[in-house]
């Protein structure tokens, strides 16, 4: 997640956003799509391609895995994928204007983790002969796969924040020529979820994953996002030890995509993201706000978690 509030109000936006969101399409490739070119810069790429190069090496069988990323890694950079990643624009309690994004590590982390996943299995075969349940399996701490592992998820980690960072960049050249001159304020937020980070818990040095969460540490910001007819929170972490500083990383699915499908019809998208500009296809009904939580019911959860700092309105949404 990303997100950065500039200094712009409501009423500087023009009336129809259809041009907004049109000009960010235009330089953030969506879905499948990316870069016809490379956008990032050679200081960005070169330290991420020195690392993954030192890991394929270790692991001739990823690095065939990833061929196919091989051509296309660097161009993905600065785009947005699919399913419930998102571009928006949204206006705070003061009338704030924030840019938010959510993207990730654009198929490359799940590639790593289908690698380590399947290695795991074999290796747990190896050590006990018999395994119950293969989805038990799991690196002993100290092993070369568990630090091999370890390393590559921090790979993808590295490689899904310079997306995020270089896919604002590109929504800030695509928007400053149809908006007054703006500035970026000092709230930026550029933070995790779906990871796994070494930390200090109960005086001891601790592997956290946090899946469907962020970090929540004292004072640290985050960013709850709900559904693309809801609302989203800037927030400040509680440090709450027995969350191990962690709180929820947004109102998450109540139901599957193809129930949503099912139940949901066009019309029904189209009215609940009325007086939002975003597309209302058939495409991306499986992405409806009733398909998520109650992102109100989500934040009264986990008040002992944090603190809201800003509430946000969607009046933009991209969807992948």
């Amino acid at each position: 997640m990303n997100a950065m509030r500039l200094s712009l109000k409501a009423e500087q936006l023009p009336d129809n956003l259809s041009a907004l969101r049109n000009a960010i399409e235009r330089k953030v490739p969506v879905g499948f799509e990316m870069h016809k070119q490379i956008k990032a810069k050679a200081s960005t790429l070169a330290p991420l391609d020195k690392r993954l190069k030192l890991i394929t090496d270790k692991h001739p069988a990823l690095k065939r895995m990833l061929r196919h990323f091989d051509s296309t890694w660097q161009k993905q950079i600065g785009t947005l994928g699919g399913g419930n990643h998102f571009i928006e624009l949204c206006l705070d309690e003061n009338n704030d204007v924030w840019i938010m994004l959510h993207s990730g590590s654009r198929g490359l982390g799940n590639v790593i983790g289908t690698y380590f996943i399947e290695r795991a299995k074999k290796e747990a075969q190896s050590r006990f002969g018999h395994v119950p349940d293969k989805d038990l399996s799991y690196f002993a701490e100290g092993s070369n796969s568990f630090d091999d592992y370890f390393e590559a998820v921090e790979w993808a980690q590295e490689y899904a924040y310079e997306n995020r960072r270089e896919m604002m960049r590109l929504i800030l050249e695509a928007i400053r020529p149809l908006l007054p001159s703006f500035q970026m304020t000092k709230e930026a937020i550029n933070c995790h979820h779906n990871y796994v980070q070494k930390e200090l818990h109960f005086g001891e040095e601790v592997f956290v994953t946090r899946k469907g969460a962020i970090r929540a540490g004292t004072d640290e910001y985050g960013i709850i996002p709900g559904s693309m007819g809801a609302k989203s929170f800037i927030v400040k972490g509680k440090g709450n030890p027995d969350s191990f500083c962690s709180c929820s990383h947004g109102a998450g699915r109540k139901m599957s995509r193809s129930k949503a499908k099912n139940l949901f019809s066009q019309q029904d998208l189209i009215a609940q993201t009325e007086g939002i500009e975003c597309r209302k296809d058939k495409g991306v009904v499986d992405e409806i706000p009733s398909a998520y939580k109650d992102i109100d019911e989500v934040m009264a959860n986990q008040t002992d978690l944090i603190e809201v700092v800003h509430t946000l309105k969607q009046v933009m949404c991209i969807k992948g």
